[in-house]
């Protein structure tokens, strides 16, 4: 849709607001979709320990060849014959009890998940701050271009009737001439300004990874009619309480401590027993020919003796039989050789190169860290807040100084104007009062625009986004 939008506004050659920039930015960013597959990733890893809490079960099937001597998978008695076997089976188990390490370790995975998630806003901040000093950096060089503009077409009107006065012979020579350098350097003045935007745009266009070479120009809103909360309202103390809750920064360290506490306590459990329930099934079949099968039944008389007295014989029928092996059919087999199997397990960990223990000893480690460097940043972000209140306050100052400093330079201007215009004053105090108004111009531009950063920034340290 960012596409779709970007094109579209391209190609009309449509002027972007500061919304506009922040929203393109944070969409396109390649440190936000780098942010944002780590974050992906940490969620796949704390889905994938909560699905471990639940029952394992898994099925296998082989089947191969054996020959020479080798075991029969089905009798588990040697033979040489050449024999194929397939065989399938069933396994389940699931944790009984392991002192709460596997709930403890999936606790650790979510807090961990989460503050990978506040991170992706804590970047996405980061850029919409940037991108707003940019965009009001490229304001206030457009600002500077105006006035050069102005400049130069008030010194280009001075010049034009200076010299009607001149050919009157009302004025020197020396007055043209004057003006006309004072106009050759407006103008070099205008051209540095020109650059000065093109360069400007280049660098936001950089910011939101827009082509160099793309036709693309922004919004000019009045600097006055860009939102600014009143000073009274963003005391350094309030802004921190603020920060402390709706900062990403803060809202990820806290949750990788958290982390950290759980890890901890998972480690402690791996040092105690576990205790699991497994059940498994299984069966198969073979080739090997090892069940009897008779035939080729042969009667016969044997003799036993003759009567007493008599040649009367005393026979007995017997009956010889050839006996060949087989293979049983194949669901014979698999019904035949099914065999299933219930257990409990308890495993007792005795001594194991002391690895439990020293992993949960540095997980309590670890955890001292994440609060050693949760101290730090919340230092850190005080002293930032503080600076950037002092800021603020500065240049507002300064942006009402600088009003006064071009209200009495206007007076001084138009009263230089009135006196040149009666002859009273030679040109070149006139341009000396004039660029005395350009400066004081210049000044006051930069001094609203720096104030009204300072205040972006400042209203940036409460957490609750940029108010555009």
């Amino acid at each position: 849709m960012c596409v779709i939008l970007w094109g579209v506004s391209l190609n009309a050659q449509d002027k972007w607001d500061l919304r506009k920039c922040v929203d393109y930015a944070v969409a396109n960013n390649i440190s936000v979709k780098q942010e944002d597959i780590r974050t992906r990733l940490a969620e796949l890893t704390y889905k994938q320990s909560d699905y471990s809490k639940y029952p394992s079960f898994n099925f296998n099937a082989s089947s191969g060849v054996n020959s020479g001597r080798s075991i029969d998978p089905k009798t588990n008695s040697f033979t040489t014959q050449n024999i194929f076997y397939n065989s399938f089976g069933l396994q389940a188990n699931v944790d009984l009890f392991n002192f709460g390490s596997k709930k403890n370790s999936i606790a650790a995975n979510r807090f961990a998940f989460e503050a990978s998630a506040a991170n992706v806003d804590k970047v996405k901040d980061d850029i919409s701050l940037n991108v707003a000093g940019t965009y009001l950096q490229v304001l206030l060089n457009k600002e500077q271009l105006r006035i050069d503009s102005v400049k130069v077409q008030q010194t280009n009107a001075q010049l034009s009737n200076t010299r009607k006065l001149v050919r009157a012979g009302s004025v020197p020579e020396l007055n043209a001439v004057q003006l006309e350098a004072q106009l050759a350097q407006d103008s070099a003045n205008l051209i540095t300004a020109q650059g000065t935007v093109i360069k400007s745009l280049l660098l936001l266009k950089a910011l939101l990874q827009i082509d160099a070479g793309v036709s693309f120009d922004i919004v000019t809103p009045p600097v006055e009619l860009i939102p600014i909360e009143p000073i009274s309202s963003l005391q350094p103390e309030d802004v921190y309480r603020l920060a402390l809750q709706n900062l990403p920064q803060q809202r990820a360290n806290g949750l990788l401590l958290k982390s950290a506490q759980k890890n901890a306590d998972a480690a402690r459990g791996f040092m105690y027993p576990n205790l699991s329930l497994g059940a498994a099934s299984q069966t198969n079949y073979t080739t090997s020919k090892n069940s009897p099968q008779f035939s080729n039944i042969l009667p016969a008389v044997d003799t036993l003796g003759y009567v007493s007295g008599t040649n009367q014989p005393v026979v007995k029928n017997t009956y010889t039989y050839t006996t060949d092996f087989v293979a049983d059919p194949y669901f014979t087999q698999f019904k035949n050789n099914l065999g299933r199997r219930f257990g409990v397990t308890l495993s007792v960990p005795i001594f194991n190169g002391m690895s439990a223990r020293t992993n949960w000893e540095k997980a309590k480690l670890n955890i001292k860290s994440y609060e050693l460097q949760q101290q730090q940043d919340n230092l850190n972000l005080k002293q930032n807040i503080y600076n950037a209140y002092t800021d603020a306050v500065t240049s507002l100052e300064t942006f009402n100084a600088s009003n006064k400093t071009v209200s009495a330079a206007e007076r001084a201007y138009d009263f230089a104007t009135k006196r040149w215009t009666a002859g009273l004053l030679n040109t070149l105090d006139l341009i000396t009062t004039q660029n005395n108004l350009y400066t004081a111009q210049q000044q006051r531009i930069l001094a609203q625009y720096n104030y009204v950063f300072k205040m972006k920034v400042l209203e940036f340290y409460r957490g609750q986004g940029l108010k555009l």
